[in-house]
């Protein structure tokens, strides 16, 4: 079974920074879409970023947009969500998500209901 593990949360005060990671078990990245999701409590979950293999066609949440930068490794075995001038609002449950996607096109990194491999999520809290 295929498992994604995050690494990286934690509490940090507004204004601070969280740079989180996510690698898989048992393959890299290597033709894949992947993003970061995050559900606070009571919220329904949302889509932080998205990219695919290599860098290309990065997407953002309007409400992270400068904020969040969302990588790869050079050995495409973990993706990153560099998180600065974190806010309250970012406090959640961030979960990383992957799918093979041998052919990219525009916009295909952004249907969210294509994700087949998640992690278990890493807390994020930030405080005023």
């Amino acid at each position: 079974q295929v498992q994604l593990v995050e690494s990286g949360g934690g509490s940090v005060q507004a204004g601070g920074s969280l740079r989180l990671s996510c690698a898989a078990s048992r393959y890299t990245f290597s033709s894949h879409c992947m993003a970061w999701f995050r559900q606070a409590p009571g919220k329904e979950r949302e889509a932080v970023a998205s990219i695919y293999t290599g860098g290309v066609l990065p997407y953002y949440a309007d409400s992270v947009k400068g904020r969040f930068t969302i990588s790869q490794s050079s050995a495409k075995d973990t993706v990153y969500l560099q998180m600065n001038s974190l806010k309250p609002e970012d406090s959640a449950m961030y979960y990383c998500a992957a799918v093979w996607t041998p052919a990219v096109r525009l916009g295909i990194c952004a249907a969210w209901d294509r994700y087949t491999d998640w992690g278990q999520g890493t807390q994020v809290t930030v405080s005023s």
